[in-house]
C-alpha cells in the first residue's frame, strides 16, 4: 500500500476530491497548511512603492492510501485535477504504508483502506 500526500492550491481541492471520487477513491483527508517551495513566496507592492514579501502561502494537503496497483491511476487523477500550469501548483509525495487497521472492525491490510 502507498500513502499519497499531495500539496495543492486550496481552490483546486473540490476538483481533486471530485475527480478522485469519480474513479473510485472516496476516502481521503484534507488539511489547510502553510508552506513555500522553490518560488519562496510572493511579493506585494503597496501604493507607496514599498514591498511586502509573503513567504508562506496557503496550500491544502490531501492524503489518501491506495493499493500499490492503484498508485499511478490516483497520481494521474490528482495531477490532471490540480494542474493550472502556473508556478505553485504543488507537489506529490509517495511513501510506503506497512499496515492499515480499521478501528471500527479491526480489519487489517488492503480491506481496511
Amino acid at each position: 500500500m502507498k500513502k499519497i500526500e499531495a500539496i495543492i492550491r486550496p481552490e483546486r481541492l473540490t476538483a481533486v476530491k471530485d475527480a478522485l471520487s469519480e474513479v473510485g477513491f472516496s476516502g481521503l483527508n484534507a488539511v489547510q497548511v502553510m508552506g513555500r517551495g522553490v518560488q519562496r513566496g510572493i511579493v506585494h507592492r503597496g501604493r507607496g512603492g514599498g514591498t511586502v514579501v509573503v513567504d508562506m502561502l496557503p496550500k491544502t494537503k490531501v492524503e489518501l492510501v491506495v493499493r500499490d496497483e492503484d498508485l499511478e491511476k490516483a497520481i494521474d487523477v490528482i495531477i490532471e485535477a490540480a494542474r493550472t500550469g502556473e508556478v505553485g501548483d504543488g507537489k506529490i509525495f509517495i511513501s510506503d504504508v506497512r499496515e492499515v487497521i480499521r478501528v471500527r472492525t479491526g480489519e487489517r491490510g488492503v480491506s481496511a483502506i
